[in-house]
């Protein structure tokens, strides 16, 4: 939900007012859909990417990973609850319903991996360009509220996914069969010759 939720929001990245003239009437933010201003008045205009072709190729991956995210958490989901002991599904064969559980653990890592790699790669071009001298002061962004979701969703994917992992079933080792030792008959006293 968190991956989702980051994915549609416009905030990934927001104007900076580190500058001289500080302009507080709006406030500019970008995100992987479309941009935004927010008025001082409160209200939001939103204008959609015109053209796919048009954004950066960055942008592009940056969509598409976070896109491949969520369908990887949705499958990991739908894979993760086959696998739950709660569940009816494959309950006469535990093993491979433990493993069940393992394969949407992986999936959630690898999807969790994904978003974080998107918000990641996001995240440093936005602050390579704050930082670049090139960049006029009134158009240099910094981090906006998308990305730390996306971060916090990532990192609970990953830490979910690694949870699921932990279910993994425990080998049966084989150990040679124990041999008994012969009881001892009680003793009744003519033993000792």
């Amino acid at each position: 939900i968190g991956i989702i939720i980051s994915t549609a929001m416009p905030q990934w990245k927001m104007a900076s007012y580190a500058g001289d003239n500080i302009v507080t009437a709006q406030a500019l933010y970008e995100g992987l859909w479309m941009s935004c201003a927010m008025q001082s008045t409160g209200q939001i205009q939103c204008k959609v990417y015109d053209s796919l072709l048009k954004l950066e190729s960055s942008l592009q991956a940056t969509r598409a990973l976070m896109v491949a995210a969520i369908l990887l958490g949705l499958v990991a989901v739908f894979v993760a609850v086959t696998g739950m002991k709660c569940m009816k599904c494959m309950e006469d064969d535990q093993v491979k319903k433990m493993r069940m559980a393992v394969f949407g653990g992986v999936i959630f890592i690898i999807a969790g991996l994904a978003a974080l790699v998107a918000t990641s790669w996001y995240g440093n071009r936005v602050a390579r360009a704050f930082y670049d001298p090139f960049t006029p002061v009134n158009t240099r962004f910094e981090f906006g509220s998308a990305l730390f979701i996306g971060w916090a969703a990532a990192s609970l994917a990953i830490l979910g996914g690694a949870f699921l992992c932990c279910s993994c079933p425990r080998r049966e080792t084989s150990y040679p069969p124990t041999r008994g030792y012969p009881k001892n008959a009680p003793s009744t006293g003519k033993d000792y010759v």
